[in-house]
């Protein structure tokens, strides 16, 4: 007898389990998502919209001011760029702001004073037959032009042994009265870098022409040029604005 009421007894303990487990988890349930689940499910309901929302806010916002700039700065970057290469390319020779002394007056000066002016540079020694043949030539141009106040002659002294007493009773003897210095072995370096090694050989009678921009022209070398090629050389550069 107590046997089979034993055995009654677990036959009826799972189904009172499984009678009250669905009320259980029922009565759990309930009590957990008002306050678990209720804000998940808001989340995940206002989430994808406010998610897909935002970023197009933001690109509604965002790209008239972050596109405008880049667009503006590709439109001004090129015309900057040849600005730039530009100026690079004009960049002024570091020797027109090298100080010089003109031997006959005493008084310091500077290449880059002349800006604006037509400016004839040549490079000399006073033991040079070739230069003094050049300086002649030089002196006929200056009777040829005149009194023009746009236009400059220098003579550079570059043999470093020569000095500024003997430059000064040179250009005396000679009669030549414009411009002249004795150059600093730093300008006869710049000279020979950027025109050539030529240009510190006398003989060769080496000369340029700077322009009233600035620009630099090499005449040619080796030779003697006639007071009537300087001229075809200077006069258009004369005529010329800035």
């Amino acid at each position: 007898m107590k046997a089979h009421w034993f055995t009654r007894t677990l036959f009826l303990i799972p189904l009172v389990l499984n009678a009250c487990a669905p009320a259980m988890v029922k009565d759990a349930m309930p009590e957990k998502s008002p306050e678990t689940m209720g804000n998940p499910t808001e989340v995940m309901m206002e989430t994808p919209a406010d998610a897909m929302a935002k970023p197009t806010e933001v690109m509604m916002e965002t790209s008239p001011d972050t596109m405008e700039k880049p667009t503006e700065v590709m439109m001004e970057t090129p015309a900057d760029i040849m600005e730039k290469s530009t100026e690079v390319m004009m960049e002024t020779p570091k020797w027109f702001s090298a100080s010089l002394t003109d031997v006959a007056s005493g008084k310091a000066f500077k290449v880059a004073d002349f800006k604006g002016k037509v400016v004839l540079v040549e490079a000399l020694a006073q033991w040079c037959s070739n230069c003094k043949s050049q300086q002649q030539q030089v002196l006929d141009l200056q009777k040829t032009l005149g009194q023009n106040p746009d236009f400059v002659s220098i003579g550079l002294d570059i043999d470093p042994k020569e000095d500024a007493s003997q430059l000064k009773k040179y250009i005396e003897t000679n009669g030549f009265s414009w411009t002249y210095a004795i150059a600093p072995s730093e300008v006869s370096r710049e000279l020979a870098a950027l025109y050539g090694t030529q240009f510190l050989n006398p003989p060769s009678t080496p000369m340029l022409v700077i322009d009233r921009k600035g620009e630099v022209t090499v005449l040619p070398l080796g030779s003697i040029k006639s007071s009537s090629e300087l001229l075809q050389a200077i006069e258009p550069l004369l005529k010329a604005g800035m």
